[in-house]
């Protein structure tokens, strides 16, 4: 519960962030990670896209957390690194 509840303040600071910069915060649901070691394996392949800001991926809600500039990218470039990296994805459900 206090890992949800430090990835929602992460997420509405990020939010914050990103509304002042013409940002935009996307969360998505991240399949097939399993072990502690993943959401690194996740977080740099986000990182990797250009205009992303920030990735926060979190392993026991098999979250990512992502603020970019969506003149740069997009949420399907997002989805798109995750499976390529291995780990599907799919944009939350309510964005």
């Amino acid at each position: 519960m206090r890992r949800y509840l430090i990835l929602l303040l992460v997420a509405a600071i990020a939010s914050a962030a990103a509304f002042a910069a013409g940002l935009r915060t996307i969360t998505l649901d991240v399949e097939k990670m399993y072990c502690a070691a993943c959401p690194l394996t996740v977080r740099v392949a986000l990182e990797k896209v250009p205009g992303v800001d920030s990735a926060k991926v979190d392993y026991k809600t098999k979250r990512a957390v992502v603020v970019f500039d969506p003149a740069k990218t997009s949420p399907q470039a997002l989805t798109a690194a995750t499976a390529n990296a291995g780990y599907p994805s799919a944009v939350r459900q309510g964005q």
